[in-house]
């Protein structure tokens, strides 16, 4: 087990496939601001990073910076979504280690089973834990089983007529927050108030789902309000070990995008942070995750209540801020 960290957190925990191959040497499937980060911390360590690239990005601050970059082809985002290519890039540049940083594939399992079949490690989770977080629906079911309170919603995609029939459930004054059954980043999400505005929302939801994720499945939940969004960051090897790294306090937010993040938060009690913290790692454990996850909830006003709302199984965005 290796493991990769820069000023306190963790960029992987790494596993270790036996292959020939020199054993430090790193591929790092990304650009831009996390790409740069884990080449600094693979300088720090003493391992050889090796960057890709596509041609409009010939002389963007990784490839700079790099001692070995190898061009994709094409331009744009397409290159990194390619999971085929990326993992025999890896095997090719005989690199023991493929890290994908954030976005693009990083929650892919089938970029995890590439690098598997190319005999190179995948920093992340195993396929198994990605394809449980990366399903909104089987997350949900995860938590339920593992004792997380979750809001009350649909439990597999849902249709419209399902969706009106769970709004209509709600009573008076309920609404309902729709949300996409695989992604994130807000898109795919509507909070809906009544009746006369689900239609709209739902064929707008589905279409964002669709361009953004591939894929148009929705579901349903209760919308709460007042409330705050609080994540915890979690670790963990392939030995069964985790810890929980403090949490996030991410409330400010506009159109579902997290616009301000704080650690640690300045409101949640002693009390709550430690159950937040124990329900994070109950269902990473439960899921078998290996490296890094973000697990998020809602607290309701007053530390009333609070839910799981869904899990990211790799390094998040927010990652600095807990650093």
């Amino acid at each position: 087990m290796v493991a990769l960290s820069r000023g306190g957190i963790a960029l992987g925990v790494f596993p270790w496939h036996h292959r020939s191959v020199s054993r430090n040497r790193i591929l790092i499937a990304n650009r831009g601001e996390i790409a740069l980060r884990i080449l600094r911390a693979s300088e720090e360590l003493g391992w050889e990073p090796v960057v890709v690239y596509t041609e409009d990005e010939s002389e963007s601050l990784p490839v700079a910076r790099a001692a070995q970059a190898v061009a994709l082809p094409g331009t744009g985002p397409a290159p990194y979504l390619d999971a085929t290519m990326l993992a025999k890039v890896a095997a090719d540049q005989e690199c023991a280690f493929f890290h994908p940083g954030y976005g693009f594939l990083s929650e892919s399992a089938d970029l995890a089973r590439a690098c598997a079949d190319a005999g190179v490690n995948f920093v992340g989770p195993t396929p198994a834990t990605l394809e449980t977080f990366g399903d909104k629906a089987a997350a949900r079911a995860l938590a339920l089983k593992t004792g997380l309170p979750c809001l009350e919603g649909t439990s597999a995609a849902t249709t419209l007529a399902e969706a009106e029939d769970f709004l209509a459930g709600l009573g008076s004054g309920g609404a309902v927050l729709i949300n996409a059954m695989s992604g994130g980043g807000g898109r795919g999400m509507r909070v809906v108030r009544s009746p006369a505005e689900l239609p709209k929302a739902w064929k707008r939801c589905a279409s964002e789902a669709r361009r953004a994720f591939g894929v148009e499945d929705l579901y349903v939940e209760r919308f709460l309000a007042p409330a705050r969004h609080i994540e915890i960051q979690v670790a963990a090897d392939r030995h069964g070990e985790l810890i929980a790294l403090g949490e996030r306090e991410c409330s400010i937010q506009r159109n579902h995008q997290k616009l301000v993040e704080v650690a640690p938060s300045p409101t949640l009690s002693p009390k709550l942070r430690e159950e937040l913290s124990e329900s994070a790692l109950d269902l990473a454990r439960a899921a078998g995750l290996s490296n890094l996850a973000t697990v998020e909830f809602l607290v309701a006003e007053g530390e009333k209540a609070f839910f799981f709302i869904e899990a990211n199984a790799r390094l998040q965005v927010e990652h600095t801020v807990t650093e």
